[in-house]
């Protein structure tokens, strides 16, 4: 089977677990992630944030690594596209009102193509009538309200649970992300087997 190509959305201050453990796993297995923003050239830079919960009644937000974005923005052609990935963060916060980043959720949603949303990343899909509604959708908590107003059922998984509606794969935050890229194989398509005896020249090394 021939490598997917993936389009992932991000802002400034997106979760940086959500940029770096996805776009690496998924080129560990011979797909294509470029990673787009708004306004941003390939081989510019953004910064991310790492959100994490340490007793306080809301989550802490520190500076995480600079991400690089592979793909400028105004060359997208969304055809070329198999799946849309829409990363959390502080970033889905203002990126979802951008009217191109809009058009690209809709090529998605229209054509029903997967769609892939974590933590706050379902803030850029609800900007789009239509693309929840209906849907079992699951992210942070914070993003229940906004879930159900726009007519799809928050489902409030556990932090290392993913879930499936259709061609959507959904989860709370980066620490499901072990089971949210594994069914997002799974709908792209991709098989991933475990041989029963390991090679020679692998046990020699």
């Amino acid at each position: 089977m021939a490598g997917k190509k993936i389009l992932m959305l991000t802002g400034e201050f997106t979760e940086e677990y959500e940029i770096f453990v996805f776009q690496q796993g998924m080129e560990a297995v011979g797909h294509t992630v470029h990673v787009v923003c708004p306004d941003k050239k390939a081989g510019d830079k953004i910064q991310t944030s790492l959100h994490d919960f340490e007793g306080h009644q809301t989550y802490i937000e520190r500076y995480g690594h600079l991400a690089d974005i592979n793909k400028t923005f105004s060359e997208v052609k969304l055809e070329e596209y198999d799946a849309v990935y829409c990363a959390g963060g502080r970033g889905p916060e203002y990126i979802r009102t951008d009217k191109r980043i809009q058009a690209m959720v809709r090529h998605f949603h229209e054509t029903g193509k997967p769609i892939f949303t974590i933590c706050h990343g379902v803030q850029i899909l609800i900007a789009v009538d239509g693309v929840v509604t209906g849907k079992r959708v699951g992210a942070l908590g914070a993003c229940e309200p906004e879930v159900r107003l726009a007519g799809g059922t928050y489902v409030d998984l556990s932090p290392t649970e993913a879930l499936v509606d259709g061609n959507m794969v959904s989860a709370k935050g980066w620490t499901a992300l072990a089971a949210f890229m594994r069914e997002c194989l799974k709908v792209l398509g991709t098989e991933i087997r475990h041989a029963d005896t390991v090679p020679a020249a692998s046990r020699a090394a």
